[in-house]
């Protein structure tokens, strides 16, 4: 108290009077009557499958890039073993959104009556390789060979199955051993536990590095999307505004990830959120760019969404009478036909 004092009477000496000091007293605390409340952002639980993972790649960006922070929202990244897991989590509100995911554990859980809906396509065709041991030639010399893909109901067994008729194969003349992360499916490769493996990017170009050869390109034999955007209908519902503002800076992500210009920052943001090697993540992304894999628009085709509906439905996973839009949210998922 003594030392405001001797200030105000220092500031009369040096001839501010009195009045003058009132009225900026009472400026400063009208500035802060008035300023504008800090708004605390709003906290989205994404989750997803391994963190190092170039399926991830579009939110590592719109967290590091601050585009989610600029729109007042906090990401809470969690991860789990495989997607189906994370779907589960989901289902339960246990996060909010999935990202990275595989398409056909959201719509099983739509069809047993979870509060799930898919609100965006993320990779509108599958990214995958399947590797195999050297002595391996074509698809068709994996008869009687054992072969790692995501699980016994994920959608990289539907990709293989649809790669091996593709070569005249049977799907019961090979092994199938099940890992949910490729990192873990690359493992089985490594250590021997598999022949042949279905991977990502960019374990697939690192097996290629090891010496395993590889015998086709799931996108050039499938075509089918391969990941989404998933959403907790309940936490959306109440946060519907959260929610849409979210899809918006996903969108955003992913632009600005598809394009050239920002090539060499997109690939330092992988490498600083992951173990990758450089030169895989440099081939990730010109593999992923050139091939046209991301869906910038936003918006689900009913035609394209509806073949991996027709695909679980061929395996009796899903009812034929189950309809392409039960797996839509109102005022949040963007359709086209």
């Amino acid at each position: 108290m003594a030392r405001s004092a001797g200030v105000m009477a220092a500031y009369l000496r040096s001839g501010w009077c009195a009045r003058c000091l009132n009225a900026i007293a009472f400026a400063v605390a009208a500035s802060l009557l008035f300023a504008p409340p800090v708004v605390a952002a709003e906290t989205v639980v994404a989750g997803g499958v391994s963190s190092g993972s170039t399926n991830l790649w579009p939110i590592h960006i719109g967290i590091r890039k601050g585009f989610f922070q600029a729109a007042g929202i906090d990401v809470d990244l969690v991860f789990a073993q495989s997607n189906a897991s994370v779907i589960q989590q989901l289902a339960a509100n246990s996060i909010n959104v999935s990202v990275g995911s595989g398409l056909v554990d959201p719509i099983r859980a739509v069809e047993k009556g979870a509060p799930v809906a898919v609100i965006r396509i993320e990779t509108q065709k599958p990214p995958y390789a399947l590797l195999a041991r050297p002595a391996l030639k074509s698809i068709a010399d994996l008869k009687g060979k054992t072969v790692s893909v995501g699980g016994p109901k994920d959608i990289t067994r539907i990709f293989f199955e649809r790669m091996l008729a593709a070569s005249g194969a049977p799907a019961g003349s090979v092994d199938l051993i099940f890992a949910g992360a490729t990192s873990a499916r690359m493992a089985a490769l490594e250590s021997g536990a598999a022949d042949a493996a279905l991977l990502t990017t960019p374990y697939n170009f690192h097996a290629e590095a090891a010496g395993y050869r590889n015998l086709g390109m799931t996108a050039e034999m499938v075509d089918m999307p391969f990941s989404g955007v998933s959403i907790n209908r309940n936490w959306a519902g109440r946060n519907m505004k959260t929610a849409q503002a979210y899809l918006t800076v996903y969108s955003q992500a992913i632009q600005w990830l598809d394009n050239p210009a920002n090539r060499r920052e997109a690939i330092d943001i992988m490498l600083a959120v992951s173990s990758l090697k450089p030169e895989d993540v440099e081939k990730s992304y010109d593999f992923l760019l050139g091939g046209h894999f991301f869906e910038t628009t936003g918006t689900i085709s009913r035609a394209q969404l509806g073949k991996v509906l027709e695909a679980l439905q061929e395996l009796g996973d899903i009812p034929p009478t189950m309809p392409v839009d039960s797996l839509f949210l109102p005022g949040l998922t963007q359709v086209s036909d």
